[in-house]
C-alpha cells in the first residue's frame, strides 16, 4: 500500500497524519519539497534551444541543447557551490557528475532557469522561442 499527499491545505494535512497514525510498525513517511514544474521544464528546455541556436560558441564550437543543458546545470552547481565532480569514466575518458534536473524542486529549477537567463543575457542570446511560447515577456514589452 502507498499513499501520497500533497500538503495543500489542513484537511489534507489531516488525512497524512491519520495516515501516519494508523500505519503498520515498518512503514515509513518522507517529505520532499515539491518536483519541478512542467512549466520550469518547458522554459528551461525552450532557453537552451535559443543558447543553441544563437551564435554562441563553447570551447570552440556550437553546442547542442544537450550539451548546453550539461554545461548549464553543471555550471549552476559550481555557482551554488553544490556537488559535483569530474571522474574518469570506463574507458579513460573524463566525465562529469551532476545533479540531475528530474529531481530538483521547484526552487532549485528557479534557480537554474534564473542562472540560465543570467548566461544568456551575458552573452547577448536573444530568446526568441523562449518568448514566442509565451515563458518571458517579448522584448520592449512593459515587465
Amino acid at each position: 500500500m502507498s499513499q501520497r499527499f500533497v500538503l495543500i491545505n489542513d484537511r489534507v494535512r489531516g488525512n497524512a497524519l491519520t495516515a501516519i497514525q494508523s500505519a503498520p510498525a515498518g512503514f515509513t513517511v518522507s517529505l520532499s519539497e515539491p518536483k519541478r514544474t512542467n512549466d520550469q521544464n518547458a522554459k528551461f528546455h525552450a532557453i537552451v534551444g535559443d543558447l543553441a541556436r544563437s551564435h554562441v560558441k563553447w570551447a570552440g564550437k556550437s553546442r547542442t541543447p544537450e550539451e548546453w543543458k550539461a554545461l548549464l546545470i553543471s555550471g549552476h552547481a559550481v555557482a551554488t557551490k553544490s556537488r559535483g565532480e569530474v571522474i574518469p569514466g570506463l574507458e579513460g575518458e573524463f566525465v562529469a557528475i551532476r545533479e540531475s534536473s528530474a529531481n530538483m524542486g521547484v526552487r532549485r529549477a528557479a534557480s537554474l532557469i534564473e542562472y540560465t537567463l543570467a548566461f544568456c543575457h551575458d552573452n547577448g542570446v536573444q530568446l526568441l522561442q523562449t518568448e514566442r511560447q509565451g515563458f518571458i515577456a517579448p522584448r520592449g514589452a512593459a515587465a
